[in-house]
């Protein structure tokens, strides 16, 4: 007979078991704990600024492992993936013990292994964690392994892992990967019948690839969808037309885009997975499209760099180092868009602005475009041939040499260079060499990059925008006075929008330049519109010279091709800002109806009377003229002595009302800000001073 004290004694007993048994599980569960630091390795990925992907590398083992969460995939392939491999996912704890009865009576039926009663904890447990065979000892591991799993994980964590892991094929794994590789799309597009198959492939992923073995593949497709009718997930009619529906026969290469700076974030974080970068997809595949297409034309060891940049924010959204990165006999490994080459033509228009800028001249005024001589430097055009006459709209659309350096002559290739800075640029020059008149005719080295970041500041009404590197993160505004001042970067934009697009080109309202470098080694196009600026190179990498290579016939072609292929919608021009007009030549003031100097570098003069000086207000002066109150501003008194009546005032490149004879003038500035007054007398001698209007 059993007495109490029996009795409470061994339910003591049992209980100490019990705990110790628990206790000894915890302890055994903690010392060996399932190995999901490793599934936490997936394949690094490059993502444009929308998140789509630009480019994945293969995992340390060579495999193409996405990460990828059920928020990434079509739901009715979840529905169909617990349908099908495990329909008590959400109510068990790992192991499912109906499944587990129903495999082990099989067992006894068969003598052999029929189907695991795995749950998807179980697959997830063998997949990181990969035993060789089939056996009671490694199913009985995977279940205990399951059990730790669920344990740590939520059934969300567990689902997303699956997603990620799962074989289908060769070094595929995880979903994402393998809709990639097979349909060419993301998984959260699929359809029913992609999704059958992307169900049936895990089982037996070597078997039924279907680039390797269609009919397996087919067949399992169909094995998946007649149980999914049958299991009111898809409905009878739809899974019937789903296995009417092909299924792909080869396998697609995961994108690939945007290679050398997607190499560059790799480089830089080699730790992180994800990637963001500034680009657009859609942008990026055109430009890479157009610049492997063009090249393909060009000829073999021929390469193209493309950047397009948003030239408000300075955000790269288009980056192109190279025709082909893949291809090695263009050495496309370079990235020539940041490699130092010359210009060619394409910095004449900063030169323009700044004499525009200082009054110097206007869009109709004469400039000679002869034959001469600076100081030993004879620069000829292009063509060899010469205008004669030509008003500086012409000479810049035509891109002629001698009036470029007549002009910079006037206004200082040191000057030219300190603009540049302004934009945080910094040309090269030649080996202890002093900046000289040849900068205006490609005597530097500049990159691609850099290019496309002073035209920014020309597309943004002379204000300076510091590109970005295209990898995470927003550019910083530059906080630097203007490369122009907006009437100036008005004057050289109205210019080259008139510029005739390339031969076989639409016109598309934008304004471009082009340059050719000295030897045909480079030839470029940069050109904008109201939002975009986009630079394009083509040359060789080893800078070996391309016979019959030019801006306007061999870059612009492909500039005005890129900006189609990319996609941008066209933007207009920003509007004329205050005081930017076209004067007709006839009504020029007398001294900008003919730009010429003489031998000592002065503007031509025929008088005894010294040279006109601004003597108020002076260099450099800030004044206060109530800009800070927001009322209507005061004028200025303008004061000059020398020089020979009448007098024309230019402010901001605007003339003045009226022709005076007096020595004094007064003006109303538009706004606060930095303002260039400009006073001309009649022998056409000239005079500026540059002030702040507070």
């Amino acid at each position: 007979m059993i007495t109490w004290r029996t009795f409470c004694i061994g339910i003591s007993a049992n209980l100490v078991v019990a705990t110790a048994l628990a206790f000894g599980l915890d302890l055994a569960d903690r010392k060996f704990p399932p190995p999901l630091d490793k599934a936490l390795e997936v394949s690094p990925e490059v993502i444009d600024a929308n998140g789509q992907l630009l480019r994945a590398f293969a995992t340390s083992e060579g495999r193409w492992r996405l990460r990828t969460t059920a928020a990434d995939v079509d739901p009715q392939f979840i529905r169909m993936l617990v349908a099908y491999e495990d329909q008590r996912f959400f109510q068990h704890r790992g192991v499912d013990p109906r499944a587990v009865a129903r495999a082990a009576l099989q067992l006894v039926r068969n003598g052999r292994i029929v189907s695991g009663g795995s749950t998807l904890s179980m697959q997830l447990a063998r997949l990181i964690e990969p035993r060789e065979g089939r056996s009671l000892s490694a199913k009985f591991a995977q279940l205990v392994r399951a059990l730790q799993i669920e344990r740590r994980l939520t059934k969300a964590q567990i689902l997303d892992l699956y997603l990620t892991h799962a074989p289908y094929g060769g070094n595929l794994e995880g979903i994402r990967a393998a809709s990639l590789a097979y349909f060419g799309k993301e998984p959260r597009r699929l359809s029913v019948s992609e999704s059958a198959l992307l169900v049936a492939l895990p089982q037996l992923p070597e078997k039924r690839r279907p680039d390797r073995n269609l009919t397996a593949a087919k067949t399992a497709r169909e094995r998946v969808l007649d149980r999914m009718a049958v299991a009111k997930v898809v409905g009878e009619g739809e899974a019937e037309r789903a296995g009417l529906i092909p299924i792909p026969s080869r396998r697609l290469q995961l994108p690939a885009y945007a290679a050398h700076l997607a190499e560059a974030a790799l480089r830089r974080e080699p730790q992180v997975n994800r990637h963001q970068t500034t680009l657009r997809r859609p942008i990026q595949q055109g430009l890479e499209a157009v610049a492997k297409t063009a090249a393909a034309k060009l000829g073999p060891k021929v390469s193209i760099a493309m950047v397009m940049a948003d030239a408000r924010t300075g955000e790269i959204v288009g980056e192109v180092g190279s025709a082909d990165y893949f291809d090695a006999s263009r050495s496309g490994w370079i990235d020539m868009t940041r490699v130092m080459r010359s210009p060619g033509s394409t910095l004449k228009p900063f030169i323009y602005g700044l004499a525009f800028e200082d009054g110097l001249v206007s869009q109709e005024t004469i400039i000679e475009d002869r034959p001469a001589d600076f100081f030993g430097y004879r620069p000829r055009n292009f063509d060899m041939s010469y205008q004669g006459d030509v008003s500086i709209r012409q000479a810049l659309q035509l891109s002629l040499n001698v009036p470029a350096v007549r002009l910079l002559d006037a206004v200082g290739p040191t000057r030219l260079l300190v603009r540049f800075r302004r934009a945080e640029v910094r040309p090269v020059l030649p080996a202890n060499e002093a900046p000289g008149l040849a900068i205006g005719l490609g005597g530097v080295g500049i990159t691609l990059k850099d290019l496309v970041q002073l035209y920014a500041a020309l597309a943004n009404r002379g204000r300076p925008v510091l590109l970005g590197d295209g990898i995470q993160g927003k550019p910083q505004p530059i906080e630097a006075e203007p490369l122009l001042e907006p009437v100036a970067a008005w004057h050289v934009a109205d210019i080259l929008s008139g510029v005739m697009p390339p031969l076989g080109a639409a016109q598309r309202g934008i304004a471009y330049k082009t340059g050719t470098s000295y030897g045909y080694r480079d030839a470029w196009s940069v050109g904008f519109d109201g939002n975009y600026v986009l630079g394009v190179w083509v040359g060789r990498p080893d800078n070996g010279a391309v016979p019959g290579i030019t801006g306007f016939g061999t870059a612009a072609p492909i500039l005005f091709e890129g900006f189609v292929k990319s996609g941008v919608p066209v933007t207009p021009l920003p509007r004329a800002p205050g005081g930017a007009v076209r004067i007709a030549q006839a009504q020029l003031p007398i001294s900008q109806r003919r730009f010429t100097r003489t031998s000592n570098g002065l503007l031509a003069a025929t008088t005894r009377e010294p040279a006109p000086q601004i003597v108020y207000p002076p260099e450099g002066a800030r004044i206060e003229l109530g800009a800070k109150t927001g009322g209507a501003l005061s004028p200025l008194a303008l004061k000059l002595q020398g020089g020979r009546a009448p007098f024309r005032w230019l402010a901001n490149g605007k003339p003045l009302p009226d022709m005076s004879r007096r020595r004094d003038n007064q003006w109303v500035p538009d706004g606060a800000g930095y303002s260039t007054l400009t006073v001309i007398d009649s022998a056409g001698r000239a005079a500026s001073v540059r002030i702040f209007v507070d």
